[in-house]
C-alpha cells in the first residue's frame, strides 16, 4: 500500500526543518491564504487553534491527502504578539516581554477528508532583562521579521532565553511528539520510511 500523500499547510521553513527531524518531507508545499486578525477580545489560546484549523481546511488537498497546518502565537497575558510590522513594534513587543514570562502556543491541525485532528501545546518562557545595546543589535540582524512576538528561539535571540518549561519544538513552530502522534493517526507512516 502507497502512503497517503502529505501536505504542508505553511511556508515556514522552520516547520519543513522539524518534520525533517522526524524523517518527514512534505509531498507538497500549500501556505493557506486567510484572514489571520484576532476576534475582537479574542484570547490567545483559542485564537491559535482557531488558526491552525482554518488554515488546514484553507489548503486544497484531496480527500486521500493529508493536511498539516499550524499557528504559533506568543502570549503576554491576556495579549496576542503577533508577527511585528516593523522594527519599531518588534522593539515594543522584546521590550514588554524583557524581564518577564510570556507563553508560546502552538497549535496543530491534521486533516485528511473530512476529519480533523488537532492539538495545542502552551510552553511557559522567560526573557532576560534586555539593555539597550541588545536590543538594538538584534534588531539590526532583521531576525525579528516574519516571526511572532519578535523574535526565534532557535535564533540569535535564543541568547535572551535563559529558561524554558514546556516544548522547545513548540517554540520554534511545530511541537515534534504531537506531530508525530497526529500524522499516525491520520494514516501517515512517520517512522516508516516516510521520504
Amino acid at each position: 500500500m502507497t502512503r497517503p500523500r502529505l501536505i504542508l499547510g505553511s511556508g515556514s521553513p522552520r516547520r519543513r526543518e522539524l518534520l525533517g527531524q522526524l524523517g518527514v518531507v512534505a509531498d507538497d508545499i500549500r501556505p493557506p491564504d486567510i484572514d489571520e486578525t484576532p476576534a475582537k477580545s479574542e484570547l490567545p489560546r483559542p485564537y491559535c487553534v482557531r488558526m491552525a484549523l482554518e488554515k488546514a481546511q484553507a489548503v486544497q488537498a484531496d480527500d486521500s491527502d493529508i493536511v498539516l497546518s499550524a499557528d504559533t502565537t506568543v502570549a503576554l497575558g491576556r495579549r496576542i504578539l503577533g508577527k511585528p510590522a516593523d522594527a519599531a513594534e518588534a522593539a515594543k513587543f522584546l521590550l514588554a516581554m524583557s524581564g518577564r514570562r510570556h507563553r508560546v502556543i502552538t497549535a496543530l491541525a491534521v486533516r485528511r477528508g473530512t476529519r480533523i485532528w488537532q492539538r495545542d501545546v502552551v510552553t511557559q518562557v522567560k526573557m532576560k532583562v534586555l539593555s539597550d545595546a541588545e536590543l538594538s543589535a538584534y534588531l539590526d540582524t532583521e531576525d525579528w521579521q516574519g516571526k511572532a512576538g519578535g523574535y526565534g528561539i532557535q535564533g540569535p535571540a535564543g541568547a535572551f532565553i535563559p529558561w524554558i518549561s514546556g516544548s522547545f519544538t513548540a517554540v520554534v513552530g511545530l511541537p515534534l511528539t504531537e506531530t508525530a502522534t497526529l500524522l499516525q493517526t491520520a494514516g501517515f507512516p512517520v517512522w516508516k520510511g516516510s521520504r
